[in-house]
């Protein structure tokens, strides 16, 4: 008994972009995708994935583009997966396609990517950026800051601060943690990004995000300078606390990463 031809035919394509979840998605959209026919969005979760799909027509393949958006340190992952059914029946048609189709869709995505990318990291120049700390000290603790003015005062939060124009991002939290904390730091291992819903330094609204690292005070001595109060939290106590909306999706990550010290 012969097993069953699998016609459906996927490639895969995963590329990084040098700019925060909320541009790299939306960028991605404005672009569209590099097919003739059009295609209908299934799904979209902003900024983490969306899928479109071009609607069944005679004498051409069913195709669905689906593609999903990862924040790392260095940027953002884009996983591409491109499918489609063959347009004529049998082994034939899988064989044809291919050999013929395949390369098509590759050359048409890679040079797609290639316009994608730089797009996006010019967009990415444009948007203010805001970056955090998670500090953590030698007994598994890490240091959180109460806000001391404005519509947030008396929430919690990780110190950090904007990332001025042509500084990097690493550069701007050591920057930030001085100002604001009096103390140099030495950042660790990248924890997680989150959209920000409002408008920052007077962008877009929804455009920016805040990235957080955990890390290390190497020196100074640790000075409240633009806050009301700091702390020292466990693991066990990060949800005590009110905490602004925008940092509370990043406590889980943090939470493990206090268990796992």
């Amino acid at each position: 008994m012969s097993a069953k031809l699998n016609r459906v035919i996927q490639l895969r394509f995963t590329t990084l972009v040098e700019a925060p979840l909320t541009v790299a998605f939306d960028v991605a959209r404005s672009l569209g995708r590099p097919w003739p026919q059009p295609l209908r969005e299934v799904e979209s979760e902003r900024p983490y994935r969306d899928v479109y799909q071009a609607a069944p027509r005679s004498g051409r393949p069913t195709l669905t583009h689906t593609r999903h958006f990862t924040a790392t340190s260095a940027g953002t992952r884009v996983d591409e997966q491109v499918s489609w059914e063959p347009r004529l029946p049998g082994v034939l048609g899988v064989l044809l396609d291919r050999a013929v189709l395949r390369g098509r869709v590759v050359r048409a995505m890679q040079a797609h990517l290639d316009a994608y990318s730089a797009a996006a990291a010019r967009r990415a120049l444009e948007v203010v950026q805001v970056v955090g700390a998670a500090l953590v000290d030698d007994r598994a603790r890490v240091l959180v800051a109460q806000r001391g003015s404005g519509s947030l005062a008396g929430l919690w939060e990780f110190p950090g601060g904007k990332v001025e124009p042509g500084e990097a991002d690493l550069s701007a939290l050591v920057r930030e943690c001085a100002e604001e904390l009096g103390v140099q730091v030495r950042p660790e291992s990248f924890l997680g990004e989150v959209p920000l819903d409002g408008v920052v330094a007077g962008g877009t609204p929804g455009a920016s995000t805040m990235r957080l690292w955990w890390g290390r005070i190497t020196g100074g001595e640790l000075v409240a300078h633009e806050h009301t109060e700091l702390r020292w939290l466990r693991a066990d106590e990060l949800e005590d606390l009110d905490w602004i909306a925008a940092d509370r999706p990043l406590l889980p990550a943090v939470r493990a990463l206090l268990t796992h010290l």
